[in-house]
């Protein structure tokens, strides 16, 4: 069908065709303004890459030399992590522990009798202890759940209680402290003693708690009383013995126990003087005889002595195992050596474990040091599970001090948590062991090996990424092998595309540089190392074995051979530290390393006013060029489209008037005609 041409709605000679060809001609210089926009935005993301690429490059390089490095970083490894495990810190120093767990701390948990569902606790007062600590909350009455929920709130993280249900239809109630220790016992008073031994969680026992009495009149004195000094506590100096007798004796039986506290004081070593030698017998005079003026003298008395031997100094006697235990029979048994501290401490021993059901009849105390003072007090013996006349009837724990030996020496804490044993190590006790434990507290070297494979690879995504944009080689991704398909197009689009720029080339040369040069380090046997002694080369996996050529290999990247390095964690750890960071002349400052190399090599690139903000920035300055011509030529092709379509609407009107005019004179013409031929 042929176009139909409508006056005034379709144009005759399709003027918007004719418009848009001139147009698009004319809009020829805005899209090449446009594409360049595109191109520097596009050149500009792959500058802000590699800034990115550079600044993990040198934080990695940095993390391995600065004051956070992983080289002092401990952990603590343990041979049998089911009985103790530990976490270390910086401070803390190479060395092996020996341990054994006696008794892990515990709080007291105590179990009703099953109680039925519709068991309803009666209104009242209910005060709980945990140590000198006291819980009081007033309670209208309710069920168990209501009772438990209570506690619960109102237990400040002390107390706390729940129930279990033991049987069909019955439920017991367990109340139990959150701290542990021995001095943090629960205790019930007014109406939550009664509830306890209503509903035979406790029952009622006399108290047997015994004190030991200090007095001059008790004591038994076995060196000289100018050792003993009796005050406040009984201070047994150096060199002093004494005794304490238990009278009447008591029953070594389970479970009673001796508890005291005890308190050493370290005395100054003075320096030894040697003494001068005796001066030997005094000798009377010989005499004389005087006759007519003649004085005649006898020849002087001599005694020989043997030649001076000076003494030897005294010998040091350090010795803590200062107290024993003395049963009716005569017997003795040595308690285990107490503690040095500035403050005093408390001990408690099993008599049944060490007396075996002997009659208690003293506490002797010898003290053999020569520079070591001893103190000790509030000497008690008593069951545990009956002070204050209450004794639970079903307790699923009691409260209880961890008790571990460390190198032989008995320590006890109210926590299974210990942080102030050894320095910069937290313990952290979980079981009870028959055997000692061994805990190494060493280099976190798996946290330096992954630093190590960090940079590295670092480094290679760096050094893939200006190998991409630098070389228009399509074999440097086959290269590539650990990129996904979408990655690897991504990367086909950026090849070559600043294959022209030296400084990428150049940056990369000195990375390539700094990998394989050698780095001081203070060892007797060598004084520099090389990255490839550890494993980290250009082609770690066949260094040695020869082969054919591989182009990759001159490529930069660095490849890691694991055996060796873990082999050279093992055995040159510090020399390793010295490779990525050393201070060479003890100014406190690490001026040598790779790790500082790096970094010195990156600086300069992504600090703020460095290259790559330079390059984005001159980009970003050429956009806004080009977009501020853009908005002058979108000016004037608006005005150039308006004026060609004004031009076209004058044409078309001048060739509508002039048609009309041609039909005026046809028409004319005809009548004229018509007028004639009449």
């Amino acid at each position: 069908m042929s176009d139909v041409y409508i006056p005034g709605i379709r144009s005759r000679f399709d003027t918007d065709k004719l418009i848009e060809g001139l147009m698009s001609v004319e809009r020829l210089p805005k899209e090449r303004a446009e594409r360049n926009i595109t191109s520097l935005e596009t050149q500009k993301g792959y500058w802000q890459e590699i800034g990115r690429r550079i600044s993990s490059l040198r934080d990695g390089a940095r993390s391995l030399y600065s004051f956070q490095n992983p080289f002092t970083e401990r952990i603590a490894r343990s041979t049998d992590e089911q009985v103790i495990t530990a976490a270390a810190t910086r401070e803390a120093g190479e060395r092996e522990y020996h341990f054994t767990v006696k008794q892990i701390a515990q709080a007291d948990r105590f179990l009703s009798r099953p109680l039925e569902d519709s068991f309803r606790v009666e209104p009242g007062t209910y005060t709980f202890s945990v140590g000198e600590n006291e819980i009081s909350f007033d309670f209208r009455g309710g069920t168990l759940k209501e009772f438990t929920d209570l506690i619960n709130r109102r237990g400040q993280g002390r107390l706390g209680a729940s129930l279990i249900a033991v049987e069909r239809g019955a439920r017991a109630l367990l109340i139990e402290s959150k701290v542990t220790g021995a001095k943090n016992h629960l205790g019930f008073s007014g109406d939550s003693e009664r509830l306890a031994y209503s509903t035979g969680m406790a029952e009622r026992l006399n108290d047997s708690r015994r004190e030991v009495p200090l007095s001059e009149n008790t004591l038994t004195y076995i060196s000289d009383r100018q050792y003993i000094d009796l005050g406040d506590s009984l201070s047994v100096y150096a060199g002093g013995a004494v005794s304490v007798p238990v009278n009447p004796g008591a029953q070594t039986n389970a479970p009673w126990v001796i508890q005291f506290e005890t308190l050493t004081s370290l005395l100054p070593e003075e320096a030894w003087v040697e003494p001068p030698p005796p001066q030997g017998p005094e000798i009377p005079p010989a005499g004389e005889i005087t006759y007519g003026g003649i004085t005649i003298e006898n020849d002087p008395a001599s005694t020989p002595l043997p030649s001076w031997t000076p003494p030897s100094p005294p010998q040091r006697v350090d010795d803590l195992a200062m107290l024993s235990l003395v049963f009716s029979d005569g017997t003795k048994v040595s308690l285990p050596p107490v503690n040095d501290s500035p403050g005093f401490v408390t001990a408690r021993y099993n008599l049944d474990e060490i007396g075996r059901g002997k009659t208690l009849a003293g506490l002797e105390i010898n003290n053999r040091n020569t520079h070591r003072d001893l103190s000790i007090r509030n000497i008690q013996i008593f069951n545990p599970e009956a002070l204050g006349g209450f004794r639970p009837r079903n307790p699923v724990s009691t409260a209880q001090n961890a008790v571990i030996t460390m190198e032989g020496i008995e320590i006890q804490r109210d926590t299974n948590t210990i942080d102030d044993l050894i320095p910069g190590v937290t313990l952290n006790i979980r079981g009870v062991s028959s055997r000692p434990v061994n805990l190494g507290i060493e280099p976190d070297r798996e946290g330096v090996k992954d630093s190590i494979i960090t940079l590295v690879g670092n480094y290679n995504r760096l050094m893939a990424e200006m190998n991409v944009l630098t070389r228009n080689d399509a074999r440097i991704l086959d290269e590539l092998s650990y990129l996904s398909e979408e990655e690897r197009q991504e990367m086909r689009n950026r090849l070559g595309v600043f294959s022209g720029d030296t400084v990428l080339n150049q940056f990369k040369n000195s990375m390539q540089r700094a990998a394989a040069m050698p780095y001081r380090t203070s060892g007797e046997e060598q004084d520099y190392i090389l990255l490839a002694q550890i494993g980290i080369s250009t082609d770690a996996r066949r260094a040695g074995l020869g082969g054919s050529y591989d182009p990759a290999r001159l490529r930069g990247y660095l490849e890691i051979d694991e055996k060796v390095l873990d082999a050279a964690l093992e055995t040159k750890l510090p020399m390793i530290q010295q490779l990525f960071g050393y201070d060479t002349d003890g100014d406190l400052i690490v001026d040598s390393g790779l790790g500082l190399m790096l970094e010195n090599l990156s600086k300069p690139y992504v600090e703020s006013g460095g290259f790559i903000s330079l390059k984005t920035g001159a980009l970003d300055s050429r956009v806004s060029q080009d977009r501020r011509r853009i908005e002058t030529m979108d000016r004037q092709l608006a005005a150039r489209e308006a004026q060609l379509k004004m031009q076209y609407s004058q044409m078309e009107g001048a060739y509508n008037r002039m048609e009309q005019l041609s039909t005026s004179l046809e028409n004319f013409s005809r009548q004229s005609s018509g007028n004639n031929d009449r």
